[in-house]
């Protein structure tokens, strides 16, 4: 506060001398003599004082280039190394690192959530942190806003260089915290007094390494000793520090690193030598070896940007991670057989005994000389890399391992941020109850929660190949959990939420897979304005917004989605919005095959189908004209409003935006969504790795008009639908077709297909929806 205070006061002197420079000239030619002379004066003085109020201002980044880039450092060993190094600078090192050591408070705000995820199953256990590395204690003042000092009951901050310590002292004497030991030791050999009473194995609960693991010679020995004093079942690592990293060499190493490790060639060439000026090693063992020890917990990559945005992009990550010793059994068990194996995408490690004479050859080198009496019983392999971040994550588990193929990078975000079926529809020929297990597409994952929270269902298997659908259906779960229900609704139902980054961070991050937390800490501005208007089909609804522009009917469209009875929002639909809608420019729009799929998410397949039963105009007069006269689009039937006005309302959304259907889903510990595993992968793999007779209901959406007719593909999905089926069971689906060909298909492979509802022109509709011609059953009879 001086120094800028004195700034300022050298600055408004300059101001001063600038703004009277006429007088003040004046005064001094008076005395000088000389115009010229009280010129170079008034020059002189103007500059003296500028030159000192930058210099006030600029004093912190002058000693960090002085210390950092210019003075020798004249060291041999680490400790002498480190105390000249910053001994000039420590007062003003935070001043200088907030924009260079990016993503400290966000590891923060992560492990303060994770904390209080593990707390919350064992409150019991005693919460020490040992921040390694900690230097000025900046680590533990920011913890502070995340998650109170006086929460744990030790923490230790220990860092090699004295200088540093000096001020964590003075910063926590200041702030009267009690429960801080500030120990000077070497990081490889940290030892807490306390661990002189007893083993400290196991005894702590939290572990930070903030830049640190890069500055630290002997990073093996450290990472050995906290795996082993780390707790197995409650503890928690959390790294953030510079990295460099090339190709992975396995699509496992790869889903562990997460989205965007890689560097480029250049990128690890020159960060690797520019940092190695300063000791600090941005080699790829420190972090290869850090998720080999152990399970990954989160991960997020990032470039910082802070010197010359978009040219300069200094890699950086953030990892959360546990023992690898702690119990995964439950999530095995979930991946691998309630969720149908997978097929080789989960646990990488085998559930049955490696004997070494099974897969290693014996050497021939003839008869021993001495006869040995050793055993000659088989050796068991144990030695395993760690498991996927899956496992160790702490929330349910929902999603299912998979690893990033070519066709997953092709989907670089979510098609649909709502689903366009009707659900109530569903329900009434489902029959649905508790032990049933059904098989759905993921799509928005809005179906299927309200199945989940209508019947509750034994279990919902969720399959989609987009991976940001899964992302999408992901976040649900983990905020119905984590939320109140305002920030819930205000996210999914209003779609935007000003705090959703804080929101994110500090409470739904414990319960989503790692992948899926990456995902939305890219896309956190997904909720800023209009997340409706997100995703591919966000062009439709942008569209539609220019054609009622257009047209000057945007009143109308609110008043249609406000007006009080059926006859007033039927003659608001005919008489304003069927003419701007149903006009020649956007019919020719929807006849575009790019447009169908860019905007609807609507196959060249699929669009054939239409047209090969009549024109794309006739098609959608069919679907829009019999709503208006039939559902009120303010009191329930929420599609189209959504549609039309960029979020739902509290009187027109779908089942989980209700309050009772959202207190639903978070009733008993959100026992209604333990039934959900979704899989990142496609039907018929997924129903290939399920058990015969293992599902009850399926409800498949519009996902075989994707094919083309005659495709083989269609067979062999249906014959592993006939094999998972129960006698008894069925499958549900819409058509763009009044009697789509695979019909056929079904009953040739012994289903009995029934049209539960045929379109039959523009007078009734099928459901609230109405976008399909018709709805279907096939059912397994034996």
């Amino acid at each position: 506060m001086t120094t800028v205070s004195r700034a300022l006061l050298l600055i408004g002197s300059a101001l001063v001398i600038y703004i009277e420079r006429r007088y003040v000239r004046e005064a001094i030619t008076y005395w000088t003599g000389s115009s010229t002379i009280a010129a170079f004066i008034l020059l002189g003085c103007s500059l003296t004082a500028f030159i000192l109020a930058l210099g006030s201002t600029l004093r912190p980044q002058l000693k960090f280039i002085w210390h950092c880039f210019i003075r020798p450092l004249r060291a041999s060993d680490q400790r002498t190394r480190l105390d000249n190094f910053y001994k000039g600078q420590a007062d003003v090192y935070d001043a200088t690192r907030s924009g260079l050591l990016r993503g400290r408070n966000t590891m923060l705000n992560l492990s303060a959530s994770h904390i209080r995820t593990m707390q919350a199953k064992n409150p019991k256990q005693r919460l020490i942190w040992v921040d390694i590395g900690g230097g000025t204690g900046h680590n533990v003042e920011l913890m502070d806003k995340h998650l109170p000092v006086s929460s744990f009951d030790a923490i230790y901050l220990i860092d090699l260089c004295e200088p540093l310590l000096q001020v964590a002292r003075e910063r926590f004497a200041k702030r009267g915290w009690t429960n801080i030991t500030v120990l000077c030791q070497d990081a490889s050999e940290f030892a807490l007094p306390e661990w002189a009473r007893s083993d400290p194995k196991g005894s702590v609960s939290f572990i930070t390494l903030s830049y640190s693991l890069s500055m630290i010679p002997n990073f093996y020995t450290l990472l050995d000793r906290i795996d082993y004093v780390l707790s197995p079942e409650n503890g928690l690592l959390s790294v953030v520090d510079f990295y460099t990293s090339g190709k992975q060499p396995s699509l496992h190493e790869k889903a562990i690193g997460g989205t965007s490790k890689e560097c480029g060639w250049l990128s690890r060439w020159f960060w690797q030598i520019w940092f190695d000026f300063d000791h600090v090693s941005l080699s790829p063992h420190r972090r290869d070896y850090l998720e080999y020890k152990f399970g990954t917990v989160k991960t997020y990559n990032g470039r910082n940007r802070f010197v010359i945005p978009f040219i300069v992009r200094i890699p950086y990550y953030i990892w959360l991670g546990r023992s690898r010793s702690c119990d995964v059994s439950r999530f095995c068990h979930a991946f691998e057989v309630e969720g149908g194996n997978m097929l080789g995408n989960s646990s990488p490690a085998s559930f049955t005994t490696i004997k070494d004479s099974e897969t290693i050859p014996p050497l021939e080198i003839g008869e021993p000389v001495l006869n040995s009496q050793a055993s000659h019983a088989d050796a068991l392999i144990t030695v395993t890399p760690p498991l996927s971040s899956f496992h160790y994550h702490l929330g349910k588990p929902w999603r299912l391992p998979y690893y990033e193929q070519a066709i997953h990078q092709a989907f670089r975000t979510f098609i649909y941020s709502f689903t366009w079926e009707d659900p109530e529809v569903d329900m009434k020929y489902l029959d649905l109850g508790s032990e049933d297990s059904m098989l759905v597409i993921t799509s928005a994952g809005d179906n299927a929660l309200h199945y989940a929270i209508a019947a509750q269902p034994k279990r919902i298997h969720c399959v989609d190949m987009n991976p940001c659908q899964g992302h999408l259906l992901e976040l649900k779960l983990a905020a119905a959990q984590a939320l109140e229900y305002e920030d819930f609704f205000s996210m999914f139902g209003n779609g935007h939420h000003p705090k959703f980054r804080a929101l994110l961070d500090s409470k739904i991050a414990p319960l989503l897979s790692s992948i899926a937390y990456q995902f939305w800490h890219i896309n956190d501005d997904a909720f800023f304005k209009a997340f409706y208007l997100k995703g591919y089909s966000g062009w439709a609804l942008r569209l539609a917004r220019i054609v009622f522009s257009i047209a000057g009917v945007s009143k109308d469209v609110e008043a249609l989605c406000n007006a009080g009875s059926i006859a007033q929002q039927e003659q608001i639909w005919r008489e304003k919005l069927r003419p701007a809608l149903l006009n020649p420019v956007v019919i020719a729009l929807l006849k575009s095959p790019i447009f169908c799929w860019n905007a609807l998410g609507v196959p060249l397949n699929q669009r054939r189908m239409v047209l090969d039963e009549g024109s794309m105009y006739e098609f959608v007069r069919d679907t829009l004209n019999p709503l208006p006269s039939t559902y009120s689009f303010k009191d329930g039937a929420y599609f189209y409003p959504l549609t039309l006005l960029g979020h739902y309302t509290p009187s027109s959304c779908p089942e989980y935006l209700t309050r009772s259907g959202f207190q639903a889903l978070k009733a008993n510990n959100g026992k209604a969504t333990d039934a959900f595993r979704l899989h990142t992968d496609s039907i018929y793999n997924v129903l290939r790795g399920l058990t015969p007779w293992s599902l009850t209901r399926a409800v498949i959406m519009d996902h075989l008009d994707w094919f083309s007719p005659g495709s083989k593909d269609v067979d062999d999905e249906v014959d592993q639908f006939y094999r998972v089926l129960s006698p008894g069971g069925f499958i549900l689906w819409r058509s763009a077709a009044r009697k789509p060909w695979y019909c056929d298909v079904f009953e040739r492979k012994g289903f009995t297909v029934t049209a539960l509802g045929v379109r039959k022109g523009p007078e009734v509709p099928l459901d609230r929806v109405n976008m399909y011609a018709s709805f279907w059953r096939a059912m397994k009879t034996t």
